[in-house]
């Protein structure tokens, strides 16, 4: 059985400012389990990414708990590589950050960069690759410190659509590959409903979790995913929670 990773129970996030007092979150409680792909889609503006903050333990909740036992690589909406670092330092950079810059670390991220095609591109330049390319190195930085939860912050959604398919597909082989547990948001159902192992649905803000659901596909592969019968099935299902 596997294990519960990361929950939320009861969390409510209260912000203050000058002009009063804005509620983010409101009896939000949900879990995560070990190796699970979980992506959470809400209305604009409900905080999303908010969630995440509360995740990695950026921001703290005003009521409620949130527990985690393991360490956690964030991937944001842009690759965010340093134009003037090669390929290679940039995949070193989380491990400089976090004084982990030992010759076996660095060992074992090379050779995530060259399992998933980089290695021909370690001693390149950003500007030189594509942007599917670039999400792929941004991931492989993520992994190199072995985070045991990746935080996914619609990874894709600077990218162009034929591009966005191909390296969603990249990027959960990748994280399925490696048996690391994923959260991920995302605006996009069709997004969701390829990636994931379950969806979670927020409401407006302030948000909780008003739908959860366990899909049922027999192949984790986002294009096979598309092309099943189910597919337009549970976009609806979404479509219809989502807007209300």
């Amino acid at each position: 059985m596997k294990k519960e990773i990361l929950r939320f129970t009861d969390v409510g996030l209260i912000y203050h400012t000058v002009h009063g007092e804005t509620v983010a979150a409101e009896h939000l409680s949900f879990s995560v389990q070990e190796g699970e792909f979980v992506a959470i889609i809400g209305p604009s503006g409900c905080g999303k990414t908010t969630l995440l903050s509360l995740a990695a333990g950026l921001l703290k909740p005003s009521s409620g708990k949130v527990e985690s036992c393991g360490s956690f690589g964030y991937m944001l909406q842009k690759d965010e590589l340093f134009p003037w670092r090669t390929i290679r330092k940039n995949v070193y950079l989380p491990l400089e950050i976090k004084k982990q810059n030992t010759a076996e670390h660095r060992e074992r991220a090379i050779g995530l960069a060259e399992k998933y095609g980089l290695g021909e591109f370690l001693e390149s330049y950003p500007s030189e690759l594509s942007g599917g390319m670039r999400q792929r190195a941004a991931l492989i930085r993520t992994l190199a410190t072995d985070p045991d939860i990746l935080l996914l912050d619609e990874p894709f959604s600077a990218l162009d659509y034929q591009t966005r398919l191909n390296v969603a597909v990249d990027v959960s082989q990748i994280i399925r590959s490696e048996g690391k547990t994923a959260l991920l948001i995302t605006h996009d159902i069709s997004e969701a409903v390829s990636l994931a192992d379950r969806v979670l649905v927020l409401t407006k803000r302030p948000a909780r979790v008003s739908h959860e659901h366990t899909l049922d596909f027999d192949s984790p592969n986002p294009l096979k995913r598309r092309e099943m019968q189910g597919f337009s099935g549970w976009f609806e299902i979404l479509w219809k929670e989502l807007n209300g």
